[in-house]
């Protein structure tokens, strides 16, 4: 793809947006926004949030929603973490991040019409739980040992119809907030509790890549920020990035916000979850006056990918602080030889 005069933008999990400046008949010139996103239903969905908060805090924008297919939607007859490449569903779609609203980041259980009014705790003996995630696998393994699990790909209609119409799978466990945000929240039999399995990195997050030295593109987008999220983002994502995990491994989180205090709890896994260390740490996120915080921060400073302006550089810093300090935490106790272990096991598979 030619830069040109283009600009890029990307709706985490849902698309690019690439900018354009083009006359209008009269002589005017007009600021088109063309906005590049997976054709699921979900991206769809998850991109035409974003572009109406966008079309409705700046009326004068044209907003031109583009599908576009990813290595990750094109091979679906191999598991995630087999394929052996970062950024399946995004990199088609470019690059630096900005957070929206996080909506439920929980694991849910969809089961089987057969199944209706059952939970993980009362299935039979040997159901078989649908999953494309280790993280998932290796908790549920260890918290509900009666039940196996196997791998199940494709888009959330796809997965849906591959359990409803078969008898394959009992349950499958997907995103909460997939499910709600395609409405289907009566498909939701069961939330897992971080007791019973926590999440991923970001999951219920979504975020807006833009390139970095596209200012006026980062103040655009910059009013989508839910501050908590932005925080507990970081946080996550220093913890990953520290213990140089991914898809290939289980590594797992919990974050909460509560009395200016960011809690971060963390735990990494064996692939059949019989091992695993786990920790929680917390800092302070107290910030100062909002004139205060507007004058310090540096619109253009990155914390682990993520630009966040209008939010306490310090608050920033504090969050990915803790998160790396609690992957050391683990690292010292031994969570670099699981890791190691479990990303050897999923190779040889």
């Amino acid at each position: 793809m030619e830069e040109g005069p283009y600009k890029y933008i990307r709706v985490r999990r849902a698309g690019i947006v690439m900018k354009d400046i083009t006359p209008e008949g009269n002589g005017k010139v007009s600021r088109v926004i063309r906005i590049g996103t997976r054709k699921s239903q979900l991206a769809r969905i998850q991109t035409d949030s974003v572009a109406a908060k966008l079309k409705e805090l700046y009326p004068d924008i044209h907003l031109e929603i583009v599908g576009m297919t990813t290595t990750g939607d094109k091979i679906l007859d191999t598991a995630l973490s087999k394929i052996g490449e970062k950024s399946l569903f995004t990199k088609e779609l470019e690059n630096a991040l900005e957070r929206n609203e996080r909506e439920s980041p929980h694991d849910a259980v969809v089961l089987h019409p057969k199944n209706v009014g059952k939970t993980l705790d009362t299935l039979p003996e040997n159901s078989v739980i649908g999953t494309s995630s280790l993280r998932r696998a290796a908790q549920l393994k260890k918290r509900f040992p009666h039940l196996d699990f196997k791998d199940i790909r494709g888009n959330l209609n796809t997965r849906l119809k591959k359990l409803d119409e078969k008898d394959d799978f009992a349950a499958i466990i997907l995103a909460a907030a997939g499910l709600k945000r395609m409405s289907w929240e009566n498909r939701i039999s069961q939330i897992l509790e971080p007791e019973d399995c926590m999440y991923a990195v970001g999951q219920g997050a979504l975020a807006v890549e833009v390139r970095a030295r596209d200012a006026d593109i980062l103040e655009m987008v910059s009013v989508l920020h839910h501050p908590d999220t932005v925080l507990r983002c970081i946080a996550e994502r220093a913890f990953l990035r520290q213990l140089e995990g991914g898809c290939s491994v289980p590594v797992a989180v919990h974050t909460e916000v509560k009395d200016s205090q960011l809690y971060l709890t963390g735990a990494v896994y064996s692939l059949d979850g019989s091992d695993s260390l786990k920790d929680t740490m917390q800092t302070s996120i107290a910030t100062a006056a909002a004139d205060k915080i507007l004058e310090e921060v540096d619109e253009q400073v990155q914390r682990v990918g993520v630009t966040a302006g209008k939010i306490s550089g310090e608050a920033q810093d504090g969050a990915e602080r803790l998160g790396v300090d609690l992957a050391k935490l683990l690292l010292s106790k031994g969570a670099k030889e699981i890791l190691t272990v479990a990303r050897q096991l999923n190779d040889a598979r």
